[in-house]
């Protein structure tokens, strides 16, 4: 081949490849976010509170409060969840729970949450997903859980899917691990691709668990719901308790620096 046209059909070649990968970038839409560009409690149009300390399932040690700045406010463009010791309605803990449902439900996409986490032991924070079905059917309708961290196992980030065939209590949970050394010290960008196929859970856009639909109904396959999306610290409890509670670290801190949902026309 002639040098002349070589690069020519090499610079052919160059603007396809960016062109590809440009659709490939640009087919997913922004369609829910919080960037939190401002200060006091959380966005009312965009999140509510699941409230109460009823074990939540799990016996765990707080009680999740609503409308309180000191477990849950927006300050220096961030999001801060708190979880403090402190005795709040026959609870020795509180913290909050932030939830999307009424306000940000979605069938398939993608969600990415950038944030630091708090570390400690008896410390449990989590990003996670609920099915938006009245009234929920725990865990037949889905769970999706985009990270969870336990505080005696500093850094190992967990992503899994609950659901009737697949879930922890009855030992079929799907689930898996990847090492994020410094997930207390820097903010990491925790998503999910979910659509009609598969859910994808990833850490700064690396893949590390994947649940495929095998078709065979919806005890294993809840995934099609439209699902909202959770944001809480917990405290103690029957996995992040499991080797106690350290008195001495509160208050601990979740810093979110944005949610971003985002949707494809094509599922």
């Amino acid at each position: 081949m002639r040098p002349f046209n070589f690069l020519i059909w090499s610079l052919l070649s160059f603007i396809c490849c960016s062109t590809a990968e440009k659709k490939v970038v640009s087919k997913w839409s922004l369609v829910w976010s919080d960037d939190f560009s401002y200060s006091g409690l959380p966005d009312s149009t965009k999140w509510s509170y699941d409230v109460g300390g009823n074990g939540w399932g799990n016996n765990e040690l707080q009680f999740y409060t609503k409308q309180r700045s000191e477990n849950a406010r927006v300050e220096k463009g961030y999001l801060i969840i708190e979880a403090r010791k402190e005795p709040w309605e026959g609870k020795n803990y509180t913290s909050a729970r932030l939830v999307t449902k009424g306000k940000g439900d979605w069938q398939y996409g993608k969600i990415e949450v950038r944030a630091r986490l708090p570390k400690g032991l008896g410390t449990w924070p989590a990003i996670w997903m609920l099915a938006s079905t009245t009234p929920l059917r725990w865990p037949d309708d889905g769970e999706i859980d985009i990270m969870e961290h336990v505080g005696y196992d500093q850094g190992l980030i967990h992503g899994s899917v609950h659901c009737k065939k697949y879930y922890h209590v009855i030992g079929t949970q799907k689930t898996d691990t990847i090492k994020v050394e410094d997930c207390s010290e820097k903010f990491h960008v925790y998503g999910v691709e979910w659509n009609k196929d598969s859910v994808k859970v990833s850490v700064d856009e690396k893949e590390y668990f994947k649940f495929a639909n095998e078709h065979s109904g919806y005890e294993a396959w809840p995934f099609d719901n439209k699902m909202h999306l959770l944001l809480n610290i917990a405290v103690g409890g029957n996995w992040g308790g499991q080797k106690g509670v350290d008195d001495n670290i509160w208050p601990q801190k979740m810093e979110i620096d944005y949610v971003r949902v985002y949707q494809t026309p094509n599922p």
